[in-house]
């Protein structure tokens, strides 16, 4: 199958088909049942409502599903893009379908990625530069205590219709933990709203009518996350499972979820440890570069005491990750990427939030809301090392996610928008954002190092993901390393901290969100893998023709749909 590929500055538009059609009204529908994701694609669509999380909302989405479905049963593809459509939809809509009805999404309760964080994190896009755009926070402020009141009733509905799909114990503690950091008097509904500004800042503030609404509004909403922690310690602790692991089968569902590919998990558990020690290896080479004949240890504190590789304020930790996203677009358009105009403007913040993450939010269609990478600074922390920063920089930003996601979003004249703005498959998108980082080290951007024990060490924690996430939820033995066996929560913080060299608080989340969000974590090294080898395998096709910036064009052409269909897409 032959994916076309227009260069960055297209001649010709393809014509809509009847499969766009359907991609097409699938997307708006999407966008009408979800406020939220509206607002992710910088959607003016029920900008001042949230999602229906009530049985009946999660009902309404499968039954879209299966009406989507059942249309694309009648279609017929008149090109490769149509058939890429159809395959992509059937595998991301059937999948979506079965784990609505096996009950699994109405169930779910984890540290990153259910609706208490989802209904919190999307104020973080929402644009506030004029009065108006004040009051529409506002009103979806005054939203956030139904929608959590929704939640609370379908995981009720949940627990009731089959008690074993319950979330663990873990999980359900840990966001009541959540809970109390949003409603503390400086969590951050109250910080948010607090003295609002129009369009910044140093803008304007609200009138005081206005500002009264909002900060109401607020408290409305912070007495909605007390009341949810009080639920979830009265009415579902004591009903979570004790167990973190969910078990062989559904675990290769929520693998196929992530991925988009079925993989041999015995052979990847393997190849993760296999992986392991081989980072682990390149790391003690490394250490002794910076620190002739010490240790990993040895040359870590070093870097940290190295002034060349420190940062003081978050301010000049945005303008540095600024620096370095512009100067690779700079480095890379035209060599190793086509990368049009509109793409090349990409916006470094520090996020609102204390978590501690970097993540990347795309833009909207028009690119009048820009591409954006949010670095969330814990609280206290003043002091930054550029050194084990610079390849997550690489990867959220160019030529990791910000090419990925916008590069794909401005290809109107080749895909619909389902395929452009709304399909996103983790191992595409995260195995993308790592092999971007493997990229930049092998052309040269990491040679420092430093910098280079730092692309390693994040290297080295994707690897451990793969061997945690996979054998403790799939019950295989335990490495010998941490003694074989069962594997327990001790062997695992064993593991993590032995192949990392993260704070103790960034790793407990980390732990953490694989044991409540089986699946996902792993996507980003297998996803690489699989990558590395759709490149190789193209390359030795191509032999002396292959050219890295025409595969690079063609590959994120495709958009981030499953890995199986990508490489499909690829190799036809």
């Amino acid at each position: 199958m032959t994916q076309t590929s227009p260069t960055s500055a297209p001649t010709s538009v393809r014509t809509p088909t009847a499969v766009d059609a359907i991609a097409e009204r699938h997307f708006d529908a999407v966008v009408h049942h979800s406020p939220i994701e509206a607002t992710y694609l910088g959607i003016d669509v029920r900008q001042d409502e949230l999602d229906d999380f009530s049985p009946e909302g999660y009902d309404a989405r499968a039954e879209l599903a299966r009406t989507t479905l059942a249309e694309l049963d009648g279609a017929e593809p008149v090109d490769d893009i149509d058939r890429v459509t159809i395959a992509a939809m059937r595998e991301r809509l059937g999948l979506d379908l079965e784990i609505h009805e096996a009950g699994l999404r109405q169930c779910d309760v984890n540290v990153l990625a259910s609706p208490m964080q989802s209904v919190r994190d999307v104020f973080d896009l929402m644009p506030t530069a004029t009065p108006e755009h004040w009051a529409t926070i506002t009103r979806r402020l005054r939203a956030l205590p139904p929608a959590l009141e929704q939640w609370r009733a379908t995981l009720l509905a949940a627990v009731e219709a089959d008690p074993t799909h319950v979330a663990a114990r873990r999980q359900v503690r840990a966001c009541m933990s959540q809970c109390d950091d949003l409603v503390r008097d400086d969590g951050f509904f109250t910080t948010f709203v607090s003295g609002a500004r129009i369009g910044g800042p140093q803008g304007q503030r609200l009138d005081e009518a206005a500002q009264r609404d909002l900060e109401a509004a607020a408290a409305s909403a912070v007495e909605a996350y007390a009341e949810l922690k009080t639920f979830l310690g009265e009415q579902l602790l004591h009903r979570a499972r004790t167990e973190d692991a969910v078990g062989r089968e559904r675990y290769q569902r929520a693998s196929r979820l992530f991925l988009g590919a079925t993989v041999d998990l015995e052979e990847t558990y393997a190849w993760g440890q296999e992986e392991t020690a081989r980072l682990d290896a390149e790391m003690r080479r490394t250490a002794e570069r910076i620190v002739p004949g010490g240790s990993i240890t040895d040359a870590i504190a070093a870097l940290g005491a190295d002034p060349a590789y420190q940062l003081q304020g978050t301010d000049a930790l945005r303008d540095w990750m600024q620096t370095k996203a512009d100067e690779v677009m700079d480095l890379l358009d035209g060599t190793h990427f086509d990368i049009p105009e509109p793409v090349r403007t990409i916006e470094c913040r520090i996020a609102p939030t204390h978590t501690g993450g970097i993540y990347y939010t795309g833009p909207s269609e028009d690119f009048t809301r820009p591409g954006r990478m949010w670095w969330s600074v814990p609280r206290g922390v003043e002091t930054f090392g550029t050194w084990n920063e610079l390849s997550t920089v690489y990867h959220e930003g160019v030529p990791g996610h910000h090419l990925q996601v916008a590069q794909t979003t401005y290809r109107a004249e080749l895909l619909n928008r389902w395929r452009r703005m709304l399909c996103w498959v983790s191992g595409h998108g995260e195995g993308w954002a790592l092999y971007a980082e493997r990229l930049m080290a092998d052309l040269g951007f990491m040679e420092d190092p430093g910098n280079y024990l730092g692309f390693l060490n994040a290297q080295s924690l994707r690897a451990a993901r793969v061997v945690l996430d996979i054998g403790i939820h799939c019950g295989f033995e335990a490495p010998a390393e941490v003694g074989g066996g069962e594997w327990t929560y001790d062997k695992a913080w064993t593991y993590l901290t032995a192949h990392n060299i993260d704070d103790e608080a960034s790793l407990r989340f980390e732990l953490d969100r694989y044991l409540g969000w089986p699946g996902q974590a792993p996507s980003y090294k297998v996803g690489e893998r699989i990558w590395m080898q759709l490149r190789d395998d193209t390359a030795a096709r191509e032999g002396d023709s292959f050219d890295p910036k025409a595969f690079h064009r063609r590959a994120l052409d495709v958009g981030s749909v499953g890995l199986d269909v990508l490489v499909e897409a690829m190799q036809g």
